[in-house]
């Protein structure tokens, strides 16, 4: 299988030296920009699920009842 692979890459790898460079660079960037847009929105979600777990396991202590009876007005004590 890998070697199929392999020799398929060889062959599409030839033909993209062989276009002129503006073909060429028209095609990379028309893989690598979507690449990178998605990447990037992976990370940031990544990051964001990281940077508010801590948050959420603060919150999912029991610190619920005390913040709905916050939430309707009673006085925490």
């Amino acid at each position: 299988m890998f070697d199929g692979v392999a020799r398929w890459w060889d062959g599409f790898e030839l033909w993209l030296a062989q276009q002129w460079f503006p073909v060429q660079f028209m095609l990379v960037v028309a893989v690598l920009l979507p690449l990178c847009v998605g990447l990037t929105w992976l990370l940031r979600l990544g990051v964001d699920v990281v940077l508010t777990l801590p948050g959420r396991l603060r919150r999912g202590r029991g610190d619920a009842a005390t913040s709905e009876q916050a939430r309707r007005g009673r006085r925490v004590s």
